[in-house]
């Protein structure tokens, strides 16, 4: 019997100055790593299944010392560690089958593409530390500005590379920005002005009084993402000024809603300072009234953003990009590209309307931002970030507009399509058409969906109540073990559907961008979740039992 020999790594100035020296041919040990990790990557990302189930609390004992290790690490030791700890028991997000979330399959180009991007190291806060990335960048947040205003070329002429302008800001993703997006609504609404030296300067309390408001409020959907709460809480509004409006049965914002509730903050002296319209809600999809809602913005003389970052990639289609009409007329605009542009994430971006208004955040720093210079941090929240902007100009031009067009156009259609199987199905029923290509459903027997309806067409509600907490109970059970068996994946959430009088009711959420997900996947899916909804021995037999019921 063969002992096993344990090497162990040693810290040296050789040693370091070997890690930090590309290697010199491909027989070099870094070298052979390399493909080693390429390969391994590429067999994870070749494998069917959404996941391997492994309990957190296992994985958290791989991942349990607190202590800085004093010795180094081979590279090939650490490599091969981290695939067995790390990549096994990772989220397959590109998986045909993980229909669940925004994350998606990437076009495989990225990979080495996102090498070269960290290799170069290009801190993107100054043209000390980016040059070329930074003129890339400015042309890419360019392009998304033409995709979203269309203005003639003499505009990017004059704007796109313009020191002292911007057509937007590259973020980390959506939450900042929207915060990027409010902060400039905020700092332009309370500008300086006499002897105000403005709300960057002297603060909210002095910028209030100066203005005569008692506050100020934001108007947004029900369907409002997450972010703007943060946002309030940052820019020093406070969470419960984010006014919350009522959707109507198609998951729209009430526009008419909204205005009475902006006359009653206006009788309260509380300045609306924002709308915000949101294009592809994360629960159900849908699109808001964009050009209803830039109309109420410029009665009420505010600021309109939209929130696209996930339907504002539906530009990218001709045939689809009418279900965005009066995007255009919105002053900010977010989209992330690491959604429906199937670029890695961390790619989200902030697009002004005006080239001017970013001035309303500007800050310089002489060391680093000097006024005059096309440093890209004076204009953004943040300051140190990489270049993810190569990424997203190398999706523009290898895929290109007409190969987005049939991304997108599949997506949609594939949504619309597997909604149609589940309309067709006796025992599933969709709860929200898709709009973009995002839908909710759930399980229910064909005895149950008829007593449910019965229930609804009664006005008996407590019934429509009992049935949907029993459905909420099934739905959380099905999709619980659909994860963990690993085979696919799909979420759920929990909204308020106007047919069930607006009774919290827990749905399958399910997005359709993977490029990878085929129609027989589909039928598979709801396959599985019919035959887990079998072996329910608690929510399913008592659903059964109401059906067989007197009922009045």
């Amino acid at each position: 019997m063969t002992s096993k020999i344990t090497r162990q790594a040693q810290a040296s100035a050789d040693s370091l100055l070997r890690i930090f020296t590309a290697p010199e041919d491909a027989t070099s040990t870094l070298s052979i790593i390399e493909q080693r990790l390429s390969q391994d990557l590429a067999g994870f990302l070749g494998n069917s299944i959404a996941a391997l189930e492994k309990p957190l609390s296992e994985i958290e004992t791989d991942f349990n010392a607190h202590q800085i290790p004093v010795d180094p690490t081979f590279v090939s030791d650490y490599a091969d560690e981290i695939m067995q700890n790390l990549v096994a028991h990772s989220v397959h997000t590109a998986a045909p089958s993980f229909i669940g979330h925004m994350t998606s399959a990437l076009p495989y180009f990225v990979l080495p593409l996102s090498k070269m991007m960290v290799g170069l190291n290009q801190n993107l806060v100054k043209i000390e530390t980016s040059k070329a990335f930074t003129p890339l960048e400015r042309q890419v947040l360019g392009m998304m500005h033409h995709l979203v205003y269309q203005q003639p070329g003499n505009f990017y002429d004059q704007w796109m590379h313009s020191a002292n302008h911007s057509l937007g800001a590259f973020c980390s993703g959506g939450t900042v920005a929207n915060i990027t997006a409010l902060w400039i609504a905020r700092n332009r609404l309370l500008k300086p002005q006499g002897d105000f030296k403005g709300i960057t300067r002297e603060g909210m309390p002095k910028a209030l009084r100066f203005y005569g408001f008692d506050d100020l409020a934001i108007l947004v959907s029900e369907r409002g993402h997450y972010s703007l709460g943060k946002t309030a809480d940052l820019l020093g509004i406070g969470r419960d000024n984010i006014i919350s409006i009522a959707t109507d049965e198609n998951n729209k914002v009430d526009v008419e809603a909204m205005r009475q509730a902006a006359n009653t903050l206006a009788a309260q002296n509380i300045k609306v300072m924002a709308i915000v319209g949101v294009a592809g809600t994360t629960e159900t999809g849908n699109v808001d009234p964009l050009t209803e809602l830039a109309e109420l913005a410029a009665e009420l003389q505010c600021h309109f953003h939209v929130d696209a970052a996930w339907g504002g990639a539906s530009l990218l289609s001709n045939k689809y990009r009418h279900l965005l009409k009066g995007i255009e007329l919105a002053d900010s605009v977010t989209i992330d590209a690491h959604k429906q542009m199937y670029v890695p994430m961390g790619a989200g971006m902030v697009i002004f309307k005006d080239p001017e208004l970013a001035q309303a955040i500007v800050h310089h720093a002489e060391y680093i931002l000097r006024v005059g210079s096309k440093d890209l941090g004076s204009q953004t929240l943040e300051g140190s970030r990489p270049g993810m902007a190569m990424l997203v100009h190398a999706c523009l031009q290898i895929i290109g507009r007409d190969g987005y067009e049939i991304l997108i156009n599949n997506s949609l259609e594939k949504a619309r399509y597997f909604a149609s199987i589940i309309e067709q199905h006796p025992k599933f029923e969709l709860v929200t058409k898709p709009e973009l290509c995002l839908l909710t459903y759930r399980y229910i027997p064909s005895t149950v969906q008829q007593l449910l309806n019965d229930a609804v067409a009664n006005d008996n509600e407590p019934l429509v109540r009992q049935i949907n907490e029993l459905l909420d109970g099934l739905t959380q059970f099905i999709q619980k073990h659909q994860r963990e068996q690993g085979k696919s994946f799909v979420s759920r959430t929990r909204i308020k559907p106007a047919k069930y009088f607006r009774q919290h009711t827990t749905v399958f959420r399910v997005v359709l961008a993977n490029p990878l997900t085929n129609e027989q996947i589909l039928h598979d899916v709801l396959t599985e979740q019919a035959e887990i909804a079998q072996l329910d021995n608690e929510f399913l037999p008592q659903l059964l039992a109401l059906v067989t019921q007197p009922h009045q």
